[in-house]
């Protein structure tokens, strides 16, 4: 496996931690329909979350957030719509970001809470 590979998994499992530890109910990891992804869906309290998780070794030249573009956004929401319809949902739904940044083991967490909102198409 190449090395960002690596550090994007460990990056996602570092997450998934830290959302237990915040007390979150995971749902599903790299959920995938067709072309769509979903890093992380989970429950607080009764909202549904859709977490994207950037992670980098360093910030030398950007954020890892300014990864998440307006076309990327875009990839999102019709990802989430998509997962709401085929589960059959009914919850409010709120879009998060985690960066993380470091090594395995050693990583700085930045969780942005409602990250974004939906785009009108």
């Amino acid at each position: 496996m190449a090395g960002h590979n690596q550090l994007g998994k460990a990056g996602e499992e570092a997450a998934v931690a830290y959302l237990e530890e915040q007390g979150y109910t995971i749902r599903h990891r790299n959920w995938h329909k067709s072309h769509l992804e979903l890093d992380i869906v989970a429950t607080a309290g009764k909202e549904l979350v859709f977490v994207e998780v950037k992670t980098r070794s360093n910030t030398d030249f950007t954020q890892p957030e300014e990864a998440v573009t307006p076309q990327k956004i875009r990839r999102l929401v019709i990802a989430a719509d998509t997962y709401v319809k085929s589960f059959k949902l009914a919850l409010p739904v709120r879009f998060d970001i985690i960066t993380l940044v470091g090594e395995p083991g050693h990583f700085h967490i930045e969780h942005l809470c409602d990250a974004f909102y939906p785009p009108r198409f």
